[in-house]
């Protein structure tokens, strides 16, 4: 099983990033995102199931949109109106029995 994430960057406080991350396996029942910072634990962004059921973590709701195309294996994070806070490794995930992690990327929010 491959996670192949893109989309990340430098953006300035209030800007917009869109995260894509494909996956070489078809039937995942969740994909989603987490995110870690340096010294701190990776933690939940958003995830969603196969049939489009989304959960996000409590800072990021409101900005955040989590969508996936199940024909293209492909799950995408719409971050909007993003604050320096959200700066951090982008973690792609998917599970299917157990869960597998992309590659991170690296979002970063100047002030």
């Amino acid at each position: 099983v491959q996670l192949q994430a893109s989309g990340g960057g430098l953006v300035q406080a209030g800007g917009s990033l869109r995260l894509s991350c494909a996956a070489s396996l078809k039937i995942f029942t969740i994909m989603g995102w987490y995110r870690q910072t340096p010294g701190l634990q990776r933690e939940l962004v958003a995830t969603i199931t196969s049939r489009g059921g989304a959960n996000y973590a409590d800072p990021v709701k409101e900005r955040f949109t989590i969508s996936r195309d199940n024909a293209k294996n492909t799950v995408f994070l719409q971050m909007n109106s993003l604050k320096p806070e959200d700066t951090a490794v982008y973690y792609c995930y998917a599970e299917f029995g157990k869960g597998f992690w992309g590659p991170g990327t690296l979002v970063t929010v100047s002030s």
